[in-house]
């Protein structure tokens, strides 16, 4: 997929949190999707299935009250990731909570969530408590969002259920039973419009206004062979080939972004490899938590959002000077053009995050990564 153009959209009067000053910008990247013939049509599983486009009545430039509004796209997605405090929280901060009552502000079509929603991954959390956990996140995150009727997609963090395993065994058992009660639950219903559910809530693909995702359990730095199979089969099939555009969503990243998350085991095992399966199928962009640092990057023909951390313990980037962040990103998607234009909220401060701030690249182990507006 040949890159038509990346600029920059220049905001004034805003600045960047974290008490550094700058104007407001919002990257905007535009890549046309080429054609590919689906290798097999009969690869998705429909189940569910839910209207996947919405004819309410929008604004043209909705936000919340005193915050910058950007001018909507044909689709708007609201992304969040990161969102829990310390082992067994069973509440969430100010700025978590806060960013929640303010999603239905931006009427998005779509809430994503780069995994991490409860405090998990601690074996000596009884089930009662891991339990109590995603009753908090319920009430808290996910029963606003079905209140203001939106669909909600997410990825499984490692401290969601991690699918870490020893001989053969899950790790964290309690976690991975608990994650798949939750979302089973029918009174839990994230209101997709699923493609293929047999693996949700760990893994699954589903459209929205003409837009494929597919996520998969990216808890560990491990994507097992099995689910790569899915991911291919799924990525090119007809239900993904004939959308507007693909994007996929995993927790961990392909290439570490943060101080603290550089090590292995905090990205995904051969990143270039999976980068090449994205890339083989038109992929627009990989969108993942894990390293509570906000960077929008590519590489190759493959946009990278590292979506930052709205929950405790924003990071510092492997490269510069950036103070530590909570943030959300507004996505607003252009579909003719795929543009993809991102307006990234300090929660802190409440301003627009100044994307030329950001270092130009970032030397992760695995590979560098450019900030998704420099040309290379």
């Amino acid at each position: 997929m040949a890159i038509k153009r990346r600029q920059l959209l220049i905001l004034g009067g805003l600045a960047i949190g974290g008490g550094v000053g700058g104007a407001a910008v919002s990257g905007i990247l535009s890549r046309k999707p080429e054609a590919i013939t689906p290798a097999d049509p009969k690869a998705t599983t429909a189940n569910n299935p839910k209207p996947a486009k919405s004819t309410v009545a929008r604004s043209p430039n909705p936000a919340p009250k005193g915050l910058y509004a950007p001018a909507r796209g044909d689709v708007r997605i609201v992304l969040i990731s990161d969102l829990n405090s310390a082992y067994g929280s069973t509440d969430y901060i100010d700025q978590v909570k806060q960013a929640i009552v303010f999603v239905p502000a931006w009427e998005p079509d779509l809430v994503l969530c780069g995994g991490d929603m409860v405090a998990g991954q601690d074996n000596s959390l009884k089930p009662s408590e891991i339990e109590a956990m995603w009753q908090g996140f319920d009430k808290h995150i996910a029963a606003p969002i079905r209140k203001a009727k939106l669909p909600f997609g997410f990825t499984i963090g490692n401290h969601d259920a991690s699918g870490s395993s020893f001989g053969g065994k899950s790790t964290f058992e309690n976690d991975r039973n608990a994650v798949l009660k939750y979302w089973q639950d029918p009174k839990h219903d994230a209101n997709l419009n699923f493609v293929d559910r047999a693996g949700f809530p760990f893994y699954y693909t589903f459209t929205q206004n003409d837009i494929f995702f597919l996520t998969w359990d990216a808890s560990t730095s491990e994507i097992p062979s099995d689910q790569l199979k899915w991911a291919e089969k799924s990525l090119a099939s007809e239900a993904a080939q004939k959308a507007k555009l693909r994007i996929a969503i995993g927790h961990l990243p392909l290439y570490a972004v943060a101080k603290g998350r550089e090590t292995p085991g905090n990205y995904l095992d051969d990143a270039d490899r999976l980068r090449a399966l994205f890339e083989k199928y038109n992929v627009h962009t990989y969108i993942s938590g894990h390293d509570h640092a906000y960077y929008p990057a590519h590489k190759g023909k493959l946009e990278l959002l590292n979506a930052g951390v709205l929950g405790d313990g924003p990071r510092r980037l492997l490269s510069g000077d950036i103070t530590p962040n909570r943030t959300v990103s507004v996505i607003d998607i252009k579909l003719e053009t795929a543009e993809t234009i991102y307006t990234t909220y300090d929660m802190d401060t409440l301003k627009v995050i100044d994307q030329s701030t950001l270092p130009r690249y970032i030397d992760a182990p695995n590979g560098r990564i450019t900030r998704r507006d420099i040309k290379i």
